[in-house]
């Protein structure tokens, strides 16, 4: 469906959780001097202004970068990359995935971003012209597929689609699949949301039982307002890069403070 825009949700509590982990470990492919690939197949605009009317109708963003921010680290590269796009862009400016990666990563490396939804493209091209990355206006299950195996072979890839319809679940496990065959090397993470009416589970269970070595990370959290049925949010990565998993630990102890 082309009916969801991150606008609204951008900055929430499981943005947070999934930009912490992706910017550890793009910071951490990027300290070794070899070249890496990008790929993203949901990438959505790349840059939000959590001052818009958007943002601050839900009030997600309030509750979760704006709450958590100062639990991480000066030195976090999520923090690094929050200042960064701040100084460039104003005090409201969040980066999406693509942006994360595109500040972090190098000239040397390789990033590919796909986004079919024509509003979220046109403005994820804007926000990526500072940068060398390749933007695609396409389906970004079918793009991933074209792109791999890529070159250079040593790099992630990250599945964040909008779980809109039960389609994104049904088929997940199988695709993901498919593109572990094809580029066994690759580092391959999937964001999913935790729903209290459980409709995540069977795909989780067909992943683990396929991935036995990959890293399973969720952190819960209170629904963002009254009927709201995410409770959490997970990562499913499959090669996970060595210290990832403390990372993860260290992330979860933020996100104890959301309770309290």
């Amino acid at each position: 469906m082309l009916s969801y825009q991150h606008l609204y949700h951008a900055g929430n509590l499981a943005d947070v959780h999934k930009h912490a982990l992706l910017s550890w470990t793009l910071a951490y492919l990027a300290a070794k001097d070899k070249p890496l690939t990008y790929l993203e197949s949901h990438a959505g605009r790349g840059l939000y202004d959590l001052g818009a009317p958007e943002a601050l109708k839900t009030g997600e963003a309030a509750q979760g970068i704006g709450r958590l921010e100062r639990a991480f680290d000066p030195d976090h590269p999520y923090r690094r990359v929050l200042a960064a796009v701040r100084a460039e862009n104003g005090p409201n400016a969040y980066p999406g995935s693509p942006l994360i990666a595109a500040t972090l990563l190098r000239a040397t490396d390789s990033v590919h971003l796909a986004e079919r939804h024509p509003q979220e493209f046109a403005a994820l091209s804007e926000a990526m012209m500072p940068f060398a990355v390749r933007v695609h206006a396409a389906d970004g299950f079918t793009k991933v597929q074209e792109l791999t195996p890529p070159t250079p072979r040593r790099g992630m890839l990250l599945i964040d689609p909008s779980f809109e319809t039960a389609g994104d679940y049904d088929g997940m496990a199988r695709y993901i699949g498919l593109v572990a065959r094809k580029w066994n090397v690759g580092i391959i993470a999937l964001w999913y949301p935790i729903l209290s009416d459980g409709r995540h589970k069977p795909m989780l269970s067909a992943l683990v039982e396929a991935h036995q070595g990959a890293l399973r990370h969720e952190v819960r959290f209170p629904p963002a307002r009254e009927g709201h049925g995410m409770i959490g949010s997970g990562l499913f990565v499959i090669n996970p890069p060595w210290g990832l998993s403390e990372e993860a630990a260290r992330v979860a102890a933020v996100f104890g403070s959301v309770k309290k």
